[in-house]
């Protein structure tokens, strides 16, 4: 038996279909019993364990016991992703659905985004993940607004219309009038200078006019400033739903690849790169197990896709990093469906 779909026979596709569909649905190995029973075709136990050994001498499947049933391996679900998965059809109501999440949360990208990226992670136990363009508009407005004890917001609005407001903690007590001031700081140093720009220019005007400032608005500022991380040139990350992957761990080494998983999300400049390879990529992109480096110890599968601006230029891609054993059929349509609605509202 050849390793590709186009030389696998009917029965040997149709029992590799079977076993990824149970995977799906339970991570319990699959025996070949078990599948004699569920096939359409009239095979013996002894014929489906020979074509299981098949497939697994092929890299399709494999044993985790002596005596046990089969799994799929990575190489298994990507044959399944590829060629013998039946994707779904949203409905006009899943459609209309999507649009309101993506459109309700806000005239800002980072808010739409951000909403998206939850609304995706809410389809299962999974996280979503968002890359935000970077913003090259320029700097029109920056203001402090007070949110009551403890909390302000920071609004940027920039000239071509755009609104971000970012929430900050600061000293409790804080005046108004330090509000104002650090208002200004940034507004007479910033104000015409793209969201990167303003990024490499603040920290030195923030270190020679310290002495000039109140102690106060000097941390002010640098907490605002601070929310600005990661949004320069190369864009933001936006990770939302990362506590629904433990929602589904039952076994010990089951936490430890999420624990890996999060370690791997931390650093995010892995997943950066990753994610900038699908902005060259047509439609959605997916990333089963060891076919990556990044997931290569934790057993997860990412499914992206990247969205368009107003030009029609790749700015960012959107999807769900989660286990492997998740429903593609379902999740794989939710996130192109998302990533074109995503496109219409950046135009």
């Amino acid at each position: 038996m050849n390793d590709n779909n186009d030389t696998l026979t009917d029965r040997s596709r149709e029992i590799l279909r079977l076993i990824v569909d149970s995977y799906l649905d339970t991570p319990e190995p699959l025996g070949s019993r078990t599948l004699s029973r569920r096939l359409d075709m009239n095979l013996s136990p002894a014929t489906v364990r020979n074509v299981m050994a098949d497939l697994q001498d092929a890299g399709f499947l494999y044993s985790p016991h002596t005596s046990a049933g089969r799994l799929p391996t990575d190489k298994g679900l990507r044959l399944f992703v590829d060629g013998l998965l039946e994707r779904g059809r949203l409905t006009e109501n899943q459609r209309t659905e999507i649009e309101a999440q993506c459109a309700a949360s806000g005239v800002g990208v980072n808010q739409v985004l951000d909403e998206a990226s939850r609304m995706l992670s809410g389809l299962g136990n999974l996280a979503g993940l968002v890359s935000a363009p970077s913003t090259e508009a320029v700097l029109k407005h920056i203001e402090f607004v007070s949110l009551g004890p403890g909390r302000a917001l920071v609004v940027l609005v920039t000239a071509d219309g755009n609104v971000e407001n970012r929430v900050i903690d600061m000293p409790l007590g804080l005046p108004n009038s330090t509000l104002v001031e650090a208002s200004n700081f940034l507004s007479e140093r910033l104000v015409g200078l793209t969201l990167a720009q303003a990024q490499k220019r603040v920290q030195g005007e923030l270190d020679a006019h310290r002495q000039d400032l109140n102690l106060l608005t000097a941390r002010l500022v640098e907490a605002g400033v601070a929310t600005w991380s990661g949004s320069g040139d190369s864009g933001a990350l936006i990770v939302t739903g990362t506590d629904k992957l433990l929602e589904d761990v039952t076994a010990v080494e089951d936490l430890e690849r999420v624990r890996q998983l999060f370690a791997a999300l931390e650093t995010r400049e892995g997943l950066i790169k990753l994610i900038d390879a699908t902005k060259s990529a047509q439609g959605v992109q997916i990333f089963i197990g060891a076919e990556n480096e990044l997931f290569g110890l934790t057993g997860c599968s990412m499914i992206i896709a990247p969205y368009t601006d107003g030009s029609q230029q790749v700015v960012g891609a959107i999807g769900v990093i989660g286990p492997a054993r998740v429903d593609y059929g379902r999740i794989i349509p939710v996130v192109d469906y998302t990533s074109k609605i995503i496109g219409k509202l950046l135009h």
